[in-house]
């Protein structure tokens, strides 16, 4: 596995390119600007593009422009001598002195202030930097990385950036894709993130078709910082399980019917290869066994056991069944019935539950079910 592929997990075509990308680039001394939405990876990528590099073996430093005060990042960048302000009780070298002869991320790039982005040009120009409170240039010899998730040409029109400081950093652009744009990664990311933040002898959650064909359909407007949190929370709430579709999404209980449904489909999205091999089972794919449909108000029995048999008699139990996600399903829909009976009175849903107060109220808590009196 190359140094690049260890970095940046993902085999989609949007990734092979990035990769390819960072192959044919980083052996040059070209400066590179990486674009792309908050949590894509784009500091991996300048990482991957320093260890490729001639210049590995020297310091790779990052610099976050958006997170130091502009009256700092002077000093922050080139460095200052002894005395050069108030409190600068020794002399300090800057990023780019600390990244001479190696590679500098300066991420978030479009939050640098203007008054810095002409000194910024001047040391990509001229090689040279000057520290604070010193007239004696110093030579350096760095490969500038940029990094940001804003659109510069747009602020190069707005005149919050600078055109000729723009093209400067825009010698080899980079562009990451968004985790929707990556939807076969998703599981690699996933068994990736539940390993590393496995504790001790702990198993790593794990999946299962319909959460993983969830998880798959999703948005990711935070990308892959967004799926790691998500992944973090699931370790934390069930550790060493096998994530549902209902743990993904408490606070809409999902029909038994429908977890069928989707688990179906699931498996011809993720194994379209089994059809090829068993084309009968297109039917049993497309249109999975139900086991029971919701209960409609006017269809409710008169007694317990009337109930058992209408919902027990649709199961074909050849398809096998899971009996807890069931009736904990079945459970959920229930309560949910109950609480819009009495427009969220729990006091009331629980006497027609025929349960104590306080159980419904854990029941609530623990299906985060909607509690609205």
């Amino acid at each position: 596995m190359s140094i690049t592929d260890s970095l940046l997990l993902g085999n989609s075509p949007p990734m092979q390119q990035v990769k390819l990308l960072i192959q044919q680039v980083a052996q040059s001394n070209a400066s590179v600007l990486i674009l792309g939405e908050s949590g894509t990876g784009k500091e991996l990528v300048a990482k991957a593009l320093h260890q490729e590099s001639s210049r590995c073996e020297h310091s790779y430093v990052p610099v976050n422009c958006g997170a130091i005060p502009s009256e700092l990042l002077e000093s922050e960048l080139f460095g200052h001598e002894k005395g050069a302000f108030s409190g600068a009780s020794s002399a300090k070298k800057g990023r780019f002195e600390l990244a001479d002869k190696g590679t500098l991320l300066l991420d978030e790039i479009g939050e640098m202030p203007l008054s810095m982005q002409v000194k910024l040009l001047r040391v990509l120009q001229e090689q040279v930097i000057d520290r604070v409170g010193s007239e004696k240039p110093r030579s350096i010899d760095v490969r500038i990385v940029a990094a940001t998730h804003q659109n510069l040409s747009d602020k190069v029109a707005a005149r919050d950036f600078r055109e000729d400081l723009y093209y400067r950093l825009n010698v080899f652009p980079i562009q990451m894709p968004p985790l929707r744009e990556r939807g076969e990664d998703i599981l690699l990311l996933w068994n990736f993130f539940a390993q590393e933040l496995c504790v001790g002898d702990d198993s790593p959650v794990t999946l299962s078709m319909a959460a993983a064909h969830d998880l798959m359909q999703r948005q990711w407007k935070g990308n892959c910082r967004e799926l790691r949190n998500l992944v973090e929370r699931m370790n934390i709430l069930y550790p060493g399980a096998e994530i549902t579709l209902q743990n993904l999404q408490p606070s809409a209980p999902i029909l038994v019917s429908d977890m069928l449904a989707v688990e179906g489909q699931v498996e011809l999205a993720l194994y379209p290869q089994a059809l090829e091999s068993n084309p009968s089972r297109v039917k049993d794919v497309v249109e999975p066994p139900r086991l029971f449909d919701p209960l409609v108000i006017d269809e409710h029995p008169s007694n317990i056991d009337s109930l058992a048999d209408m919902l027990v008699s649709a199961i074909d139990m050849s398809h096998g069944c899971d009996l807890k996600q069931q009736l904990i399903a079945v459970e959920t829909q229930l309560i949910q019935k109950a609480l819009d009976a009495t427009s969220g009175n729990v006091s009331k849903a629980a006497d027609l539950l025929s349960v104590r107060r306080t159980t419904l109220i854990e029941k609530i808590k623990k299906y985060q079910l909607q509690e609205l009196s």
